[in-house]
């Protein structure tokens, strides 16, 4: 059984199809990409996948456990986390607490415990930090851990969402073009950042790209969809080489 299991998922808005028929079967620990161009419909379908958008038509589920409908925050408990386009960190607060935000799925105490200082008040406390260096010392951010996210360089901070993300304990990680902004030399270290993610954490990983470099480099498979529906799916070799696709991105 595969692990997430999209089904003929699609969304209209006030008559226009955003998304439509979309199927996707991921299996454990692949790394996939879903590109196209602007407006095609990508991050609508990753906003259907966490719940922000619930969809019109069509079913998905994650380890066989039928997502459909749920709220987000049912979403990430059952084990969807994703990033975003744009990098939404509280920027005031320092990584560690970033990373603990991501934690307090896993971790509670009560108000009361927390306003008497109760003994598990501080138990869940020291189990949060210590799980939360855990995640910045994996993407070297541990001798940063009191800086506050805003001022870490643009490529730590999109490490950082990466580590909160992870914080929920997901089985399956959205990546919405994480590359975004970078140059050159971040977009390597992404890279090999994405791969040491997937093979060290045992980790199920779609992403939204538009850097080809970046997905023909990392993704083994990727579909692409092209005004909100599937133009191609393959292996990445063959589907960056389909003259199809090399129309949808570059025209006639």
């Amino acid at each position: 059984m595969a692990l997430l299991e999209v089904k003929n998922l699609g969304i209209v808005f006030g008559g226009l199809h955003a998304v439509e028929d979309f199927n996707l079967s991921l299996e454990k620990g692949s790394l996939y990409g879903l590109i196209g161009p602007n407006g095609a419909g990508k991050t609508t379908v990753f906003n259907m996948l966490t719940g922000v958008y619930k969809p019109t038509t069509g079913t998905f589920s994650l380890d066989g456990k039928k997502l459909t409908g749920k709220s987000p925050v049912e979403i990430s408990k059952a084990g969807i986390a994703r990033t975003f386009q744009n990098i939404r960190l509280f920027k005031n607060l320092s990584a560690i607490d970033n990373v603990k935000l991501g934690l307090h799925n896993q971790m509670k105490y009560s108000t009361f415990e927390a306003i008497f200082r109760l003994p598990r008040y501080f138990t869940t406390e020291k189990k949060m930090n210590e799980k939360a260096m855990e995640l910045l010392k994996v993407f070297a951010l541990d001798d940063e851990w009191d800086t506050l996210a805003d001022n870490l360089p643009y490529g730590k901070q999109r490490k950082l969402e990466i580590a909160r993300a992870l914080a929920t304990n997901p089985k399956l990680l959205l990546l919405d073009e994480p590359a975004a902004g970078m140059n050159p030399s971040e977009t390597q270290d992404l890279m090999d950042t994405i791969r040491f993610v997937r093979d060290k954490f045992d980790m199920t990983i779609l992403l939204i790209e538009h850097d080809m470099k970046l997905v023909s480099g990392i993704c083994e498979e990727v579909t692409v969809l092209n005004f909100g529906t599937e133009l191609a799916k393959g292996k990445t070799s063959d589907v960056l080489n389909n003259p199809e696709v090399i129309t949808a991105y570059l025209g006639d």
